[in-house]
């Protein structure tokens, strides 16, 4: 017989003190750790933990566009590539890419695309591949900093670093940087994106669509 684990939630995610179940204030973000450079045969690349997000990024370009039709003429273009290891999560996931990670990979392309001067490369391309090896909670936002400091270290010409984190409203109150246990109870979700240049806030709710 089948082992089934259900995933159980808190009925309260703060404490009498008025912190979070993990110790943390309101606006407190989790631990994190960046490296440059893991990967010798990548143009560049980046590790991150994010609490205990675990994520790599892989970035290979400029080069020759395939196939052939998406190369523009005056300038290059910029390709997410946003995958979750089967590992990744608690449930065994789909090795197949699904629509979620297919939004996301075309999310964090929007955030870093911007920040680049693609002008400087017409006709080719850069390729971002993203891989997730733990999550929980908060990857997009993850994944947006990671691809950003793996073009970073790849040395393609960028306006600025770009970060993001995820806030959302539990109880009335803002928090910062959810971790996974609290992602499914909250009914908003925020993604704030700073950059050197401004600042931008993007909405989007738990079905993943952006307003």
């Amino acid at each position: 017989m089948p082992l089934v684990i259900k995933d159980v939630y808190p009925e309260k995610l703060f404490r009498k003190d008025g912190k979070r179940l993990d110790g943390r204030d309101l606006e407190e973000l989790r631990p994190i750790k960046m490296e440059v450079g893991v990967i010798d045969n990548a143009d560049g690349s980046a590790y991150l933990e994010w609490g205990n997000n675990k994520i790599y990024a892989a970035v290979y370009g400029p080069r020759e566009v395939h196939p052939h039709h998406l190369a523009k003429p005056d300038r290059g273009i910029l390709r997410v590539f946003y995958r979750m290891a089967t590992f990744s999560v608690f449930d065994r996931k789909r090795p197949a890419p699904g629509r979620r990670e297919k939004e996301i990979s075309m999310v964090v392309g929007d955030c870093l695309e911007p920040i680049l001067f693609l002008e400087l490369y017409p006709g080719t391309s850069f390729e971002v591949f993203i891989e997730v090896i733990d999550a929980d909670g908060g990857t997009r936002c993850a994944s947006t900093t990671v691809a950003a400091l793996a073009l970073a270290d790849a040395g393609i010409p960028m306006k600025s670093l770009v970060t993001s984190v995820a806030v959302g409203k539990i109880d009335g109150k803002n928090v910062v940087d959810l971790s996974g246990i609290k992602i499914k109870p909250v009914m908003q979700i925020y993604q704030l994106l700073l950059h050197g240049i401004t600042t931008k806030f993007h909405y989007y709710n738990l079905m993943g669509k952006w307003i």
